[in-house]
């Protein structure tokens, strides 16, 4: 009889072990556990979910991963991230950038959930070990946003982190950046007022409006129009901002130095950074037209900033 009541003991203890186990869902995710993003049950906010990020080869990490972001969810506590009509087409890795191609149907995609699935993804791929940027293309072509502006590449000073909630807010702010003279061996300060998404850094803010070019006036722009910005960061009060090798031509009859210190200078003024570092494809041991030593952090320099005549 004893016998029977251990037994009977043990059946109830198993199968309240099993009931717990069941409701300890994908979405309990703790402080140190490995995860990956969803979206929520209505799709309008992001959410953890426990994932064991392997320790293999990056890019097969990261195409294990891309299968795991479409997977459908088998709980009611999150939806996939990647929709189920959008194919991942491939992945390549160049370098630390994941460049990712999807099908023609993520031009379908509602405003909010695209957002919120690049979000996911991004942030997602960013944990695996040795990716540093993600790029999106549909069908071999880089993605723009919906007033036609290319996406390029991102990183985690794009996205806060929205878990739970819509990553669409904005905010305004007036920025100083510093522009070239019309004769080229001066800077000039210019105020720009800005609205933008709290999404993208202040940092890639501001190079993004440097490479856009002044609001006319009598400022003119020093970044060659064709570079392309590959990253942005800040860490240890030093922003680092990653350009391809077209940065290294100069486009406008500038002097170098006001290219470069064009980005220090409205950098430093306008962030927390102490110093920049330029670096070319993640490298810094380049000179910028053969003058400007990119190899070391810079420090602002006001020396080439034009006196204002009312000072």
């Amino acid at each position: 009889m004893k016998k029977r009541l251990r037994i009977l003991s043990f059946a109830v203890v198993f199968c309240m072990l099993l009931t717990l186990s069941a409701c300890s869902g994908r979405t309990d995710v703790e402080n140190g556990d490995s995860y990956i993003f969803g979206l929520n049950a209505d799709r309008t906010g992001l959410i953890k979910v426990s994932y064991d990020i392997s320790q293999e080869e990056t890019g097969d990490a990261a195409e294990a991963m891309l299968e795991e972001l479409k997977k459908a969810s088998e709980e009611i506590e999150y939806t996939a991230a990647i929709p189920e009509d959008v194919e991942v087409q491939g992945c390549e890795l160049k370098g630390s950038i994941l460049d990712v191609d999807f099908s023609r149907e993520y031009l379908e995609i509602e405003n909010l959930e695209e957002k919120l699935m690049r979000a996911a993804v991004v942030q997602s791929l960013l944990r695996i070990e040795g990716i540093d940027g993600v790029s999106f293309t549909v069908d071999g072509v880089p993605l723009k946003d919906r007033e036609g502006y290319l996406i390029g590449l991102m990183n985690e000073d794009d996205f806060v982190e929205n878990t739970g909630s819509s990553p669409s807010s904005y905010q305004t702010d007036t920025l100083t950046l510093y522009f070239a003279n019309s004769t080229g061996d001066k800077l000039v300060k210019q105020q720009m007022d800005v609205r933008y998404s709290s999404n993208i850094s202040k940092e890639k803010l501001i190079v993004e409006k440097l490479m856009q070019g002044p609001a006319g006036g009598d400022a003119y722009p020093t970044i060659n129009p064709d570079a392309n910005l590959l990253s942005v960061a800040s860490k240890d009060g030093i922003c680092y901002v990653n350009f391809d090798s077209t940065f290294l031509t100069s486009a406008y009859d500038v002097v170098p130095e006001l290219t470069i210190y064009s980005i220090v200078n409205s950098l430093v003024e306008g962030t927390s950074a102490v110093q920049v570092q330029i670096t070319i494809n993640g490298e810094s041991n380049a000179k910028y037209m053969e003058s400007v030593d990119l190899s070391q952090p810079l420090s602002a320099n006001m020396d080439w900033v034009a006196v204002e005549e009312n000072e």
